[in-house]
């Protein structure tokens, strides 16, 4: 009886501890909000690779007299022209060694721009939200924006 009640312990921990993890991590589909209107204005893939986070935008909802089709006219480089949807604007964000929650030193395009800033992310409210603050030079001269998990 004792052995069956340690193993049945040892599998909740496994099982709760794989809860937290999931609830902290970012990877998944996130619907990013514009800040004026409050509406969805995109839907965005967080995916790891290799030990980084990556993001691309997967789905658009076009403001008035814009089109799915868009490209990045003001982005520089190999961005230069290319379709917005599909494109990886967020990349490079590792884990922080001190709060699993938040991931940073890497960058967010603002394909409407062509601007890129440097990026941190911090998963809040039990894997619900996530705060993404883009920045220039110190987070003290940036925005957060904060992203709702998308549904599906």
């Amino acid at each position: 009886m004792k052995k069956m009640l340690t193993l049945f312990l040892m599998c909740f921990s496994v099982f709760a501890a794989s809860l937290v993890h999931a609830a902290l991590s970012p990877v998944g589909y996130w619907t990013t909000i514009d800040d004026v209107t409050g509406k969805p204005q995109s839907i965005m893939h967080i995916f790891e690779k290799g030990n980084a986070l990556y993001g691309q935008l997967v789905k658009t909802y076009p403001r008035q007299g814009r089109d799915e089709n868009e490209v990045c006219s003001a982005c520089k480089g190999a961005r230069h022209n290319q379709r917005i949807l599909g494109m990886v604007i967020m990349e490079n964000l590792r884990q922080s060694k001190n709060n699993p929650a938040e991931w940073s030193g890497g960058t967010i395009l603002d394909p409407m721009s062509g601007k890129t800033y440097k990026c941190f992310i911090t998963v809040i409210n039990n894997g619900r939200n996530l705060n993404v603050r883009g920045y220039i030079g110190f987070s003290l001269f940036g925005r957060t924006q904060t992203w709702v998990r998308a549904q599906g």
